[in-house]
């Protein structure tokens, strides 16, 4: 994946900024704020794995739950005619509206690369 990394099911985003001459990101996909750097692809590499670690950690420490990236539901933002149109078929199609937009997702994503 372009300008992401993975670990532990965690992903860490990837920049560089050419003024200081350092590679940082940010985990995704949580609310929390991890940060991380490093001077090369190696040490940014090692920098977001130990980022993820001490999140963990600190996490246990404090008696927390680690959030979780895609716990399985999203807000989203539709406008209200497609709004409209989506719970119509769907209760013309006897299903939740949950089941047309996951319906509509798997099928606009099955001709994808993402893992």
């Amino acid at each position: 994946m372009k300008d992401l990394m993975t670990y532990k099911g965690y992903y860490g985003s990837v920049h560089y900024n050419d003024e200081d001459r350092v590679f940082f990101g940010k985990l995704e996909f949580i609310r929390s704020l991890v940060n991380f750097e490093g001077t090369n692809v190696e040490s940014l590499k090692n920098a977001f794995e130990e980022a993820v670690e001490d999140y963990l950690e600190l996490c246990k420490v404090e008696n927390k739950e680690p959030e979780q990236p895609f716990k399985g539901s999203f807000n989203v933002r539709t406008g209200s005619d497609l709004h409209r149109r989506a719970a119509l078929y769907a209760k013309t199609q006897g299903i939740n509206l949950n089941k047309v937009v996951t319906e509509a997702l798997e099928k606009y994503l099955s001709n994808t690369q993402f893992p």
